[in-house]
């Protein structure tokens, strides 16, 4: 069997070995630039729920599927542009993909937290003001003009070089420094307590639960195939990912359901069947509790009448 990290050990749970692959990603920066420009494909081996110390500026290209940002469970489009902080685990799943590959899915800026501070403390013009710290201290999804700006600018660093890379990055900097026209992704009283293990774990969980949707998904089940008790397992993902397995659940058929909502013409029973609810008055009682609103009120919230 294969047992779970020591700091979930339980009574009746084994220990997790060495050999599980750890998630915590290293970012190797060219000594050359102050900061990384990349792209990746989905899926590919960095494309998981993982965490770093450096803070990321994440735009999608291409696809949709599931965000997930600390405890934050939503959903993303092609433009989808987020801001993920320090140390924060994330991980974006593209759906329906049959077996195919999106290439180059993903735009991906990172640099070191420290960075805005140190030019600050050497260029003038670069004071904190231009920098709040609410800003960039915790993580934010982009919407309107910031969005589509910021995806342009993120495009332009990466097909620059040199000076002119550098420059975009701060007109970048500046313009999510500045915009209201942002959304917070974890609460701010989430604390990220993520190790190798746990991550690895966590993604593993994640998984598990993504290929059993819509349908019915027990936490016994997934506990087992995890090798660990039911009892160990929703401490260990209560911790890691600050919500119960429950509230987990019902955040990720929302999040499909508000999908569906906006972007189809279905009637909203057959959402409510499609996304795993067996009953109208439990989706429609979930959905409210989940986005304030009804299924119908939201519908027309997106424009969809």
């Amino acid at each position: 069997m294969r047992p779970s990290p020591p700091d979930l050990q339980m009574p009746g749970a084994a220990r997790t070995p060495a050999r599980r692959l750890p998630s915590l990603e290293r970012i190797m920066r060219d000594p050359g630039h102050s900061f990384r420009c990349q792209t990746h494909d989905f899926p590919c081996d960095i494309a998981r729920w993982n965490y770093h110390p450096e803070h990321e500026i994440h735009l999608i290209r291409r696809s949709s599927g599931r965000v997930f940002v600390g405890d934050h469970v939503g959903t993303f489009e092609p433009g989808h542009l987020a801001f993920v902080n320090s140390n924060v685990p994330h991980n974006w799943v593209t759906e329906n993909l049959g077996g195919a590959t999106v290439a180059d899915r993903d735009l991906v800026i990172q640099f070191d937290p420290h960075l805005l501070a140190q030019a600050a403390d050497t260029f003038p013009e670069f004071k904190l003001q231009a920098f709040p710290a609410e800003a960039f201290g915790r993580s934010w999804e982009y919407c309107g003009e910031t969005a589509r700006d910021g995806a342009a600018l993120m495009e332009e660093i990466h097909a620059s070089s040199g000076l002119l890379k550098f420059a975009r990055f701060l007109e970048l900097i500046d313009l999510l420094g500045r915009t209201a026209e942002r959304a917070p992704l974890a609460t701010a009283h989430y604390v990220a307590r993520m190790d190798q293990q746990a991550s690895d774990l966590v993604h593993q969980a994640i998984t598990l639960v993504l290929e059993a949707l819509p349908g019915d998904v027990q936490m016994t089940e997934i506990a087992a195939r995890l090798d660990m008790t039911p009892t160990a397992f929703s401490r260990f993902f209560k911790r890691n990912t600050g919500h119960n397995f429950v509230d987990y659940l019902r955040k990720l058929r929302i999040a499909q359901a508000c999908r569906m909502l906006s972007d189809t013409d279905e009637p909203i029973t057959e959402i409510c069947f499609a996304v795993g609810y067996f009953n109208i008055s439990n989706f429609n009682r979930n959905f409210r509790a989940e986005r304030g609103m009804t299924p119908s009120a939201y519908r027309r919230a997106a424009g969809r009448v």
